[in-house]
């Protein structure tokens, strides 16, 4: 995934990211580098600069509480990217071990197969598909598969004309596995995926190297399914009671839309039998 260190990646990412009159400093002639140079953020931090350089390098191991704030104010970063700060600054036995299974909970299902008029699906950590109900499959019909929303996203054909916005898709998505990552950088299967979609989008390896993070957000969506057309929908995102590193991610449309009308449509299609001599991968 990298050369350098987990924490050294971010903290140079979000260094490239800051320009001098962002941080209220003077900028003199050409640099060399993109962004602030070490020193500065260093000077801005009240570190030395030999320390801030040994933090980039992965030679300091155990800055303590009150050299992160002060970093994490040097390079302005918002309150979820200080908690990632933190914590890729835990030592491995800090973190937990139980990554979690790919089970869910025989509850849940049956409680997203009750939900008949809302789309609602299960994600893992790097955003793996665990578990759907019917109508949040039929959604995602145009995929060649509903398995990985990153996948979905940047690397099925598909991705472009179903999310509307897809920048902000695409972005959000990174965001979202940047996150998770933060929570567990030695993830195989984060690892896993990262190396697969670095691999085949330029696109999704580009803004991997940004380091933003960001969990799942509660805006709303522009969507456009190939067989019932556009979809606005609100949704919301929850984490799973004794399953912490699982999602339950709902969609929800608004009471007599043409939204609401839509999923109908495709909870009608979901239902209905397939037609002898249909080809079964229709």
């Amino acid at each position: 995934m990298s050369n350098g260190t987990p924490l050294g990646d971010f903290l140079r990412a979000r260094r490239e990211a800051l320009k001098p009159q962002d941080v209220g400093l003077p900028e003199y002639g050409r640099r060399r580098v993109p962004g602030l140079r070490r020193e500065e953020v260093a000077l801005l931090a009240g570190v030395s600069s030999d320390y801030y350089i040994r933090l980039e390098q992965g030679r300091e191991n155990s800055p303590s509480p009150q050299v992160l704030e002060a970093v994490a104010q040097a390079l302005k970063l918002d309150a979820e990217s200080a908690d990632h700060l933190n914590r890729l600054c835990l030592a491995p036995s800090q973190r937990p071990h139980d990554r979690g299974q790919a089970d869910i909970s025989p509850q849940l299902l049956q409680l997203m197969d009750g939900w008949q008029h809302t789309p609602a699906f299960v994600l893992g950590p790097a955003l793996d598909i665990l578990a759907g109900n019917s109508l949040a499959t039929a959604l995602h019909s145009g995929f060649g598969a509903f398995d990985n929303l990153a996948r979905n996203v940047f690397v099925d054909p598909a991705g472009r004309e179903f999310y509307q916005e897809w920048e902000r898709a695409a972005h959000s998505c990174v965001a979202e596995l940047r996150a998770a990552y933060g929570h567990d950088p030695e993830s195989p299967r984060i690892a896993e995926v990262v190396e697969e979609l670095s691999t085949d989008s330029e696109e999704f390896a580009g803004i991997w190297q940004l380091h933003d993070v960001k969990s799942k957000s509660q805006e709303g969506k522009h969507l456009r399914h190939p067989d019932v057309g556009d979809l606005h929908i609100a949704f919301a995102a929850f984490t799973v009671n004794g399953a912490p590193h699982q999602q339950l991610v709902v969609y929800q449309a608004e009471p007599a839309s043409p939204t609401a009308a839509a999923f109908e449509t495709l909870k009608a299609m979901a239902t209905e039998p397939k037609k002898a001599g249909a080809n079964a991968n229709s």
